[in-house]
């Protein structure tokens, strides 16, 4: 299961620590680069037949130069970014940068489709701050993956601490393997995902503690170890990971009716369980389908 072509497995849902702040490297037809970005090591993995070659190395700059714009403008440890300033309330919305509105638009939208399991205004202390950090991070790796996709001929999978989206020129290329981490353990895999194109992302507590707010009342949600989401787009994979995170232990079940997305989720409690349409390349540990259906 696991252990067969390992290898090949890209283990996208913890930052690596050893990550220098530049990295490219491979050998024949794969190459990997890897920067800080964000506060994380943002790895980009390219195979082809020219993936060594100068126009792979000049989409990867241009990836790597957007997400850097991206977090001057979004990054809230920065009090000169224009999230930062926004809630300072020392520049209004309506004079943010183009890219600010979009996300904010995109929150609206994210907040509507979860039912308010997922906002990016939180109830912290006695005000309700303003962090997009939970939607900016899905999306800014999503869009700048369009310049990836003008590779003809090569395949990609781009991933910012646990968030992975990936593509492959030829429908029957190799799927990439995205290694789910078990949130139980960090040195084991929980399971592989296979996907040619699509996103995988992840929200828990395994990496980062009890980060995540409930943003109804600002509780520390304690009813799920992790919650794995899989589906065509990155940004709304992001968005239903965090939200499911957050409404708990029927996690699955309200995933279930997010079309054209599946999901893996781990209880407090150990116990793991997926969406009857999640298809696993391998799985660690048993899981157990969501009530009314599904294989385990």
């Amino acid at each position: 299961m696991l252990g067969q072509g390992k290898r090949d497995i890209i283990e996208v849902m913890t930052p690596s620590a050893r990550a220098p702040d530049q990295l490219a490297a491979g050998t024949g037809d794969r190459v990997a680069f890897v920067e800080q970005i964000m506060g994380m090591p943002i790895s980009l993995h390219v195979r082809g037949p020219a993936a060594r070659g100068a126009g792979v190395a000049a989409a990867a700059a241009l990836v790597f130069a957007e997400l850097r714009e991206v977090d001057a403008l979004f990054s809230t440890y920065r009090p000169d970014s224009q999230v930062s300033r926004i809630d300072a309330g020392t520049l209004a919305l309506s004079d943010a940068h183009a890219l600010v509105q979009e996300v904010c638009e995109l929150a609206v939208l994210a907040r509507a489709r979860t039912g308010g399991l997922f906002d990016v205004h939180l109830p912290i202390g006695e005000r309700r701050v303003f962090d997009p950090s939970g939607l900016v991070k899905g999306w800014a790796v999503e869009r700048a993956s369009r310049h990836l996709g003008r590779l003809q001929g090569h395949d990609f999978c781009l991933n910012a601490g646990g968030d992975a989206t990936v593509g492959c020129w030829d429908a029957a290329a190799r799927p990439w393997r995205v290694g789910v981490q078990d949130p139980r353990t960090c040195d084991a895999l929980l399971a592989v995902v296979e996907r040619r194109d699509g996103a995988v992302a992840t929200s828990g507590t395994a990496a980062r503690g009890e980060h995540l707010v409930d943003p109804r009342d600002g509780s520390r949600p304690a009813a799920l170890l992790s919650v794995t989401v899989v589906g065509p787009s990155l940004t709304w994979a992001d968005v239903l990971a965090t939200a499911a995170f957050v409404r708990g232990t029927d996690a699955a079940q309200w995933l279930r009716g997010q079309v054209g997305y599946e999901a893996l989720v781990v209880h407090a409690d150990g116990r793991a369980e997926r969406t009857p349409g999640l298809q696993l390349a391998g799985v660690g540990a048993p899981l157990t389908p969501p009530t009314g259906g599904g294989q385990s």
